[in-house]
């Protein structure tokens, strides 16, 4: 695992190659098992592979999206709100656990952060994306994670690099 995380960078930019369906099968697992407080299982899933799809959902937001469309799969990450006041950690943790599964299968992924982002001055990226995806108002959409086959390398963070500051031992 501490070699995913040493290895791991968001990736933005895919081939166009299709993710084979047995893969795809192990994201689904692989989010339905993500841990969720008191075993509540707030969270749910969509899994959006059409093409056209992908593109009017990469414009759920001004910024931080657009990559979307470039695609192979987008999950979008949610949750029924009224099950459970953690869902928010809840669906961040099945988002962080899919992208570290993706990576482990040779695929490369993106968080784009959905919670309190706009779509524009007066609509909300969670109420674009809920009326683009027919979704029920009492769900509500933390993030989408982008994923397919890289086209672009990117180095690792270096060992130097991490910021040991951050880390302290006992006390603040």
């Amino acid at each position: 695992m501490i070699e995913l995380l040493r290895n791991g960078r968001s990736i933005r930019k895919y081939t166009d190659k299709s993710i084979e369906p047995d893969k795809i099968e192990i994201l689904k697992e692989a989010v339905l098992r993500s841990p969720s407080s008191r075993n509540f299982d707030p969270w749910e899933f969509i899994f959006v592979d059409d093409r056209e799809l992908l593109k009017q959902l990469a414009l759920c937001k001004p910024h931080g999206a657009i990559f979307l469309e470039g695609a192979a799969l987008g999950i979008v990450i949610c949750a029924d709100g009224k099950k459970s006041d953690v869902w928010v950690e809840d669906c961040s943790i099945a988002s962080i656990l899919v992208q570290m599964v993706a990576q482990s299968i040779g695929l490369g992924s993106c968080w784009i952060q959905i919670r309190n982002r706009m779509f524009d001055e007066d609509t909300t990226s969670e109420d674009y994306i809920k009326d683009l995806l027919n979704m029920p108002d009492h769900v509500k959409v933390e993030s989408i994670i982008a994923i397919g086959y890289p086209a672009e390398k990117r180095d690792p963070v270096s060992q130097g690099s991490l910021k040991y500051e951050k880390v302290r031992v006992n006390s603040y």
